[in-house]
């Protein structure tokens, strides 16, 4: 049986593993470069392993990459346009909304303030529900965060580059709406790709525009956000809490502002940890195989021109 299944390479052989085991799941055969028609790409850090793998062998004709976001890699997608790409997109929406909301309820909640005193101090915090929420990012981390949001009734607004209705969103815009939207939000997660327009899609500036003491949650990317920026926002209050999975730079370097000040909530990048990685990377590679396998179109497309 296995001998008619798609030959697959998974590469580096010594990283992720199980991938082994999830190919041979959805049908496919583990094989060698030369053989496979198929590769799934191990190293979310390695573009240079992975151009020299497929310059060396045109008969790979679909590449998987482990991760949702592809930045070390677009070059070499865009440079192999004419393979099929697919990545993690999505994989990981579920662990990383989760993630979202338990950052955006402590800053809310001012957690962060509780956690750090050493004395009984006073009442503070805010509720989610009713509140005016503004999502910049409209994939699998958005649609999965809005379904977690629906028993707190916010009021949410999200922008995406194609705006189409979304199940429990007010309203979707597009990205040339994104000052209106972020304009008295209460809170604000960033849950979008990084391309060279959406670094530093939150500054000082449009800091200036959320709601007074307003909650910033990023689990995107730490580029995102223009890190002196938000650290002046929590000095000067403009800002009430700063969820941060992510930073710029990271790993956030010992002695950083953003340790120590309060509102500040700094994570590092563990919304998805490996152990939750696991299984749902291997779910994705195993219905891709089966998928390559039966002629039926991949989860997670890759456009080369769009970088994501």
């Amino acid at each position: 049986m296995a001998d008619r299944g798609p030959r697959v390479v998974v590469a580096p052989a010594d990283r992720l593993v199980h991938l082994v085991d999830a190919v041979v799941a959805g049908g496919g055969v583990p094989s060698g470069p030369a053989e496979a028609e198929a590769a799934v790409w191990t190293a979310h850090d390695d573009p240079a392993g992975l151009a020299a793998l497929l310059d060396a062998h045109a008969g790979l004709r679909w590449v998987q990459l482990p991760w949702a976001g592809i930045e070390p890699y677009v070059h070499v997608v865009r440079d192999h346009a004419d393979r099929v790409w697919t990545c993690g997109k999505g994989v990981y929406a579920e662990p990383v909304a989760e993630h979202a909301l338990a950052l955006a309820l402590a800053g809310l909640r001012s957690l962060d303030r509780y956690a750090r005193a050493r004395t009984w101090t006073g009442q503070r915090g805010r509720n989610l529900a009713d509140a005016r929420v503004t999502i910049l990012g409209g994939g699998g981390i958005a649609r999965s965060l809005l379904r977690m949001l629906g028993p707190f009734a916010p009021e949410v607004t999200v922008v995406r580059s194609t705006p189409s209705a979304m199940a429990g969103a007010a309203r979707v815009v597009g990205t040339a709406e994104t000052d209106a939207a972020l304009s008295g939000a209460e809170v604000v997660v960033l849950a979008l790709p990084l391309l060279p327009d959406t670094r530093h899609v939150i500054d000082r500036r449009r800091l200036g525009l959320l709601a007074p003491g307003a909650v910033l949650v990023n689990v995107a990317r730490g580029e995102h956000v223009a890190t002196d920026d938000v650290v002046a926002a929590l000095r000067d209050g403009t800002l009430g809490s700063a969820g941060l999975d992510v930073t710029d730079p990271e790993p956030l370097p010992d002695g950083h502002p953003l340790w120590d000040l309060p509102g500040a909530i700094v994570t590092p990048h563990t919304a998805n940890t490996p152990a939750m990685a696991r299984p749902l990377l291997a779910a994705r590679v195993r219905e891709n195989v089966r998928r390559w396998a039966a002629g039926e179109p991949l989860v997670g497309g890759v456009d080369p021109g769009r970088g994501y």
